[in-house]
């Protein structure tokens, strides 16, 4: 097993300075047979990376606040089919665009209410301000989180859903709603209830809404390109000592390379690690679980035919149909499941191969129309684009999977 190459592509982009620094991580078997810590956490510093860099982690973070969700549904705290306004009244009566662009009061009633598996699967109809158009997306871009979880669900809800719900899968605040349903239902900050759920349980001790004065020490920097392609630096600030005022149960952790491994290789044993039962087998088993209709699968995941040869559980994306699959989105046997971050952060756990990936990057992305067809036109950001699928593919093949 020779795994030197697939650090390659991640060089080069490296090399390029479209990239500061990577961190990734392959476990096979039952041990990690590779860690490579590649670039720098923080360039002007020269801070390299390491492995127990901590990285902003963003969608990465939707799967533990499902996990935790599922903890609480073997408990009878609630269920799938459970209505969420249950527990979050301002969601009672939603309204929904009549038109997908049209204006924001030409509205229809919502048929049914909103349950716990429309905000797992993202057929709420809520949305992100990137995954609508129209004056959706401008109200959507106006709603600030930086702001106590009551009072943002109180602005959310006054926004039209942008379809029934059940109808179809639009990429949304599901998760952040969710991690607010489960806060009220313990009646504690969703902090706690990740740490006592999940992260505790598992040993994540270096995941969570904040990272405390000495992990800021470890904390990666977050970069974006500008329009000549060239790294800005710092674009988000300094890691948080403290945990926000409202934690986003749908991209507020942060985590590392060894701690997200632990939550991978959980759902990969069926819910126990190291001998501790985190979730029930039949937990695990619905999130791996493919709940799309093949109608849905049809129809384009923020703008692409994301749902080729796979589906989509309890927010994990489960490889269906592996040749397919692999053609658009690489290696990965039939029931691997994953989901990545939008800061380029991304992960895969193969049932069939016992091999799980980890791969982590802070790249702010533009997420503009206009500005996914600068990148599709531009070949000198493909180094950036086909770094991580060259590194899934070339780890497989060193591991002749």
């Amino acid at each position: 097993m020779n795994l030197e190459r697939n650090s390659a592509s991640i060089v080069e982009a490296i090399d390029a300075g479209l990239l500061a620094g990577a961190v990734t991580l392959v476990w096979h078997a039952g041990e990690v047979v590779q860690v490579n810590e590649l670039g720098y956490r923080d360039v002007d510093a020269r801070l390299p990376m390491q492995r127990d860099t901590i990285f902003r982690i963003a969608s990465m973070t939707k799967p533990v606040t499902v996990a935790a969700a599922m903890s609480l549904i073997e408990q009878g705290k609630l269920a799938l089919t459970d209505r969420v306004a249950t527990w979050l009244p301002e969601l009672a009566d939603m309204r929904v665009l009549a038109e997908p662009r049209g204006p924001l009061d030409h509205t229809v009633p919502a048929q049914r209410h909103i349950t716990v598996e429309d905000l797992m699967t993202h057929r709420s109809g809520l949305a992100y301000m990137f995954s609508v158009l129209g004056p959706l997306a401008d109200a959507y871009r106006r709603l600030p989180t930086r702001q106590d979880q009551d009072r943002w669900l109180t602005e959310l809800a006054v926004l039209p859903l942008a379809h029934q719900p059940g109808e179809r899968l639009t990429y949304s605040h599901a998760t952040d709603v969710l991690g607010i349903a489960l806060s009220r239902i313990e009646g504690k900050p969703l902090s706690d209830v990740l740490t006592e759920r999940i992260l505790g349980p598992l040993g994540m001790s270096d995941t969570g809404f904040s990272v405390g004065p000495t992990g800021r020490r470890r904390a990666a920097t977050m970069y974006s390109l500008d329009s000549d392609n060239t790294l800005r630096h710092d674009v988000m600030g300094p890691a948080p000592i403290v945990d926000p005022p409202f934690c986003l149960g749908g991209a507020g952790l942060w985590s590392t390379a060894d701690d997200y491994l632990r939550f991978a290789r959980m759902l990969l044993a069926g819910g126990t690690f190291d001998g501790v039962r985190v979730l029930s087998e039949e937990s695990v088993r619905l999130m791996r679980t493919d709940r799309l209709t093949d109608e849905q699968k049809r129809q384009d995941f923020l703008g692409a035919p994301f749902w080729i040869g796979r589906g989509f559980g309890l927010n994990l994306s489960v490889v269906t149909d592996t040749a397919r699959s692999r053609q658009l989105f690489g290696p990965g046997g039939l029931g691997s499941f994953s989901w990545p971050g939008a800061y380029g952060t991304w992960w895969q756990a193969d049932p069939s191969a016992d091999v799980i990936l980890v791969y982590l990057i802070q790249n702010l992305p533009n997420l503009t129309v206009d500005a996914a067809a600068a990148i599709a036109g531009n070949t000198s950001l493909a180094k950036l684009q086909s770094a991580q699928p060259k590194f899934v593919r070339r780890t497989y093949e060193a591991l002749d999977l």
